[in-house]
């Protein structure tokens, strides 16, 4: 039996997604024939150029009847073992829907989105908000699916290593603000929600649709707090933020559109997304940073102000 013909790999996701390490590079070395292989075992036909992300070499293809979609390729990793439950669990609602999946490599097939028209590409500010504030709501409101992994095991693991983490930062602000983090995030640890969140929607993770105007894509499904989900829809489009000449302003108002959208109150809303704050923080130390992002110090230090 002819073996299925390899696929091509972009050059530039090859030259990107090889910098993440050595099981990476296996990934990446095996790619063109898990690729070719699943295109036969699927019956799936390309149809256009690939796309990628950092973590994703994305395929149009056309299913056996025609209809068009994408063939989703991404090492299979602990951010990605609960995206098919997710996807499941949402059925669709204000997200891409699943059509396929295959557990052992973490490929899927989806329904295929207008990849030239993100919500980023809006220009009206306040448009794209409330549509970031509707899919929030609508995503949050489904109980996580059993056996998701959980936010109160990743919170207290936070608060675990916020000590030790904190001195690696050069500024004694920053410092200070990473431990702030960390006290807000234990005061809410017991109570760490089993909502299924999205856990990075932000206006880049949304695309244009047939079906429904706006539907969200690659979330990393978690359990836990709706507000734990707020962060990268608050500094999602920094520029307009920074240019606006307030930027105290825009963060709020930001903040308290999408905390209402949830019901989330304030003091948890609060907490939650300075836990996200923590979350970045101790992602870039390990990364071998000094500092935090100057955007999530403005947002953290904004809500820490005006905390009620």
């Amino acid at each position: 039996m002819t073996a299925p013909k390899p696929i091509d790999v972009p050059d530039a996701f090859a030259a990107s997604y090889s910098t993440q390490g050595a099981r990476a590079r296996a990934w990446l070395a095996d790619l063109p024939r898990l690729g070719g292989q699943l295109l036969a075992r699927w019956e799936l036909r390309l149809d256009g150029p690939a796309e990628w992300g950092m973590a994703s070499l994305v395929l149009p293809v056309r299913r056996a009847g025609g209809e068009p979609a994408v063939l989703k390729l991404q090492e299979s990793r602990e951010e990605t073992s609960g995206t098919a439950d997710g996807l499941r669990a949402w059925r669709g609602n204000g997200i891409v829907r699943l059509l396929e999946h295959d557990e052992t490599s973490a490929a899927q097939i989806l329904e295929r989105l207008d990849a030239s028209r993100p919500l980023s590409s809006v220009s009206d500010e306040e448009t794209a908000l409330g549509v970031l504030a509707d899919l929030l709501a609508r995503l949050t409101a489904v109980p996580a699916p059993t056996g998701l992994r959980g936010l109160s095991e990743i919170a207290a693991a936070m608060v675990d290593e916020a000590p030790a983490a904190a001195p690696a930062l050069r500024d004694p602000d920053e410092r200070k603000l990473l431990e702030t983090c960390a006290a807000a995030v234990a005061e809410l640890a017991g109570e760490a929600g089993n909502r299924l969140l999205h856990w990075d929607l932000h206006a880049g993770n949304v695309l244009a649709g047939e079906r429904e105007p706006w539907l969200a894509i690659d979330p990393e499904p978690l359990a836990g707090d709706p507000a734990f989900d707020l962060l990268p829809a608050i500094d999602g489009r920094w520029d307009a933020v920074a240019s606006s000449g307030d930027i105290g302003r825009v963060v709020l108002r930001r903040f308290d559109r999408l905390s209402e959208a949830v019901g989330a109150d304030r003091r948890r809303a609060v907490g939650w997304t300075l836990g996200r704050v923590l979350q970045n923080g101790l992602w870039d130390i390990e990364d071998g940073k000094d500092a935090l992002e100057p955007t999530q110090v403005a947002i953290a230090r904004t809500l820490l102000a005006h905390r009620r």
